[in-house]
Protein backbone atom coordinates (compact mmCIF):
# COMPACT_ATOMS: atom_id res chain seq x y z
CA UNK A 1 0.00 0.00 0.00
CA UNK A 2 2.55 2.09 0.80
CA UNK A 3 4.34 1.62 -2.48
CA UNK A 4 1.29 2.22 -4.61
CA UNK A 5 0.91 5.36 -2.51
CA UNK A 6 4.43 6.65 -3.14
CA UNK A 7 4.33 5.56 -7.33
CA UNK A 8 0.73 7.22 -6.85
CA UNK A 9 2.96 10.54 -5.90
CA UNK A 10 5.37 10.24 -8.23
CA UNK A 11 2.99 10.10 -10.89
CA UNK A 12 1.14 13.20 -9.94
CA UNK A 13 4.16 15.14 -9.49
CA UNK A 14 5.38 14.08 -12.70
CA UNK A 15 2.17 14.98 -14.22
CA UNK A 16 2.10 18.65 -12.66
CA UNK A 17 5.46 18.87 -14.47
CA UNK A 18 4.29 18.19 -16.92
CA UNK A 19 1.42 20.79 -16.95
CA UNK A 20 3.57 23.59 -16.01
CA UNK A 21 5.35 22.94 -19.50
CA UNK A 22 2.78 22.01 -21.85
CA UNK A 23 3.22 24.21 -24.32
CA UNK A 24 6.76 22.55 -24.56
CA UNK A 25 5.39 18.75 -24.04
CA UNK A 26 3.03 19.29 -26.69
CA UNK A 27 5.82 19.52 -29.45
CA UNK A 28 7.81 16.49 -28.04
CA UNK A 29 7.73 13.78 -30.25
CA UNK A 30 5.31 10.57 -28.75
CA UNK A 31 8.71 8.38 -27.92
CA UNK A 32 10.05 11.71 -25.80
CA UNK A 33 6.53 12.37 -24.38
CA UNK A 34 6.78 8.54 -22.92
CA UNK A 35 9.71 8.54 -21.71
CA UNK A 36 8.73 11.96 -19.39
CA UNK A 37 5.59 10.41 -18.38
CA UNK A 38 7.67 7.40 -16.84
CA UNK A 39 10.38 9.34 -15.31
CA UNK A 40 13.09 8.70 -17.57
CA UNK A 41 15.59 11.00 -19.41
CA UNK A 42 18.00 9.99 -22.15
CA UNK A 43 21.56 11.63 -23.55
CA UNK A 44 20.08 14.46 -25.90
CA UNK A 45 17.50 15.83 -23.44
CA UNK A 46 17.00 19.46 -22.75
CA UNK A 47 17.51 20.69 -19.42
CA UNK A 48 13.81 21.53 -19.30
CA UNK A 49 12.78 17.89 -20.68
CA UNK A 50 15.06 16.40 -17.77
CA UNK A 51 13.47 18.66 -14.98
CA UNK A 52 9.73 17.58 -16.33
CA UNK A 53 10.76 13.84 -16.08
CA UNK A 54 13.01 14.10 -12.78
CA UNK A 55 12.15 17.60 -11.04
CA UNK A 56 14.89 19.89 -9.70
CA UNK A 57 17.89 18.39 -8.81
CA UNK A 58 19.28 17.92 -5.39
CA UNK A 59 23.08 19.02 -6.04
CA UNK A 60 24.16 20.84 -9.02
CA UNK A 61 27.70 21.20 -9.68
CA UNK A 62 30.07 22.43 -12.28
CA UNK A 63 32.57 20.09 -14.06
CA UNK A 64 35.85 21.60 -16.09
CA UNK A 65 37.63 18.96 -18.39
CA UNK A 66 39.92 19.65 -21.28
CA UNK A 67 37.43 19.43 -23.61
CA UNK A 68 35.22 22.52 -21.43
CA UNK A 69 32.95 22.86 -19.10
CA UNK A 70 29.77 21.27 -18.11
CA UNK A 71 26.65 21.22 -15.68
CA UNK A 72 25.86 18.36 -13.62
CA UNK A 73 22.39 17.69 -11.59
CA UNK A 74 22.88 15.13 -9.35
CA UNK A 75 20.02 13.38 -7.82
CA UNK A 76 19.98 12.03 -4.27
CA UNK A 77 17.90 8.71 -3.01
CA UNK A 78 15.45 10.37 -0.48
CA UNK A 79 13.63 7.21 0.01
CA UNK A 80 13.68 6.05 3.72
CA UNK A 81 15.87 3.36 4.72
CA UNK A 82 15.45 1.20 7.23
CA UNK A 83 18.21 -1.21 9.17
CA UNK A 84 17.68 -3.79 11.68
CA UNK A 85 20.49 -4.80 14.88
CA UNK A 86 20.77 -7.93 17.50
CA UNK A 87 22.99 -7.95 20.03
CA UNK A 88 24.24 -9.88 23.00
CA UNK A 89 26.57 -9.69 25.80
CA UNK A 90 27.53 -9.75 29.10
CA UNK A 91 28.80 -7.23 32.02
CA UNK A 92 29.65 -7.95 35.39
CA UNK A 93 28.39 -11.65 35.69
CA UNK A 94 24.65 -10.27 33.69
CA UNK A 95 23.91 -11.62 30.47
CA UNK A 96 21.49 -9.27 27.74
CA UNK A 97 19.79 -9.55 24.44
CA UNK A 98 19.23 -6.13 22.72
CA UNK A 99 17.85 -5.06 19.51
CA UNK A 100 16.78 -2.11 17.43
CA UNK A 101 15.14 -0.78 14.50
CA UNK A 102 17.13 2.24 12.22
CA UNK A 103 15.04 4.66 9.83
CA UNK A 104 16.77 7.27 8.45
CA UNK A 105 16.19 9.87 5.68
CA UNK A 106 18.80 8.21 2.99
CA UNK A 107 20.48 11.67 2.03
CA UNK A 108 24.31 11.34 2.43
CA UNK A 109 26.14 14.16 2.05
CA UNK A 110 27.51 14.23 -2.23
CA UNK A 111 26.13 10.70 -2.32
CA UNK A 112 23.40 11.27 -5.41
CA UNK A 113 21.84 7.76 -6.88
CA UNK A 114 22.05 9.56 -10.46
CA UNK A 115 23.79 12.48 -11.88
CA UNK A 116 23.12 14.47 -15.30
CA UNK A 117 25.87 16.05 -17.01
CA UNK A 118 24.94 18.84 -19.61
CA UNK A 119 27.16 20.17 -22.52
CA UNK A 120 25.89 22.12 -25.04
CA UNK A 121 22.55 22.61 -23.60
CA UNK A 122 21.44 18.94 -23.84
CA UNK A 123 22.45 15.36 -21.44
CA UNK A 124 25.63 14.17 -23.12
CA UNK A 125 26.07 11.61 -20.19
CA UNK A 126 24.23 9.76 -17.33
CA UNK A 127 25.74 8.40 -14.04
CA UNK A 128 24.10 5.90 -11.76
CA UNK A 129 25.35 4.84 -8.68
CA UNK A 130 25.34 0.66 -8.83
CA UNK A 131 25.82 -1.31 -5.49
CA UNK A 132 29.14 -3.57 -5.11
Amino acid sequence: MLLSALTLAACASTDSRIRDHQAAFDHYPPAIQQKIRAGQIDLGFTPEMVEMALGKPDHRYQRTTAQGSSDVWGYSDDSPQFSFGLGGGSFGGSTGLGGGVGISTGQTANQDKLRVVFSSGRVSAIERTTQP
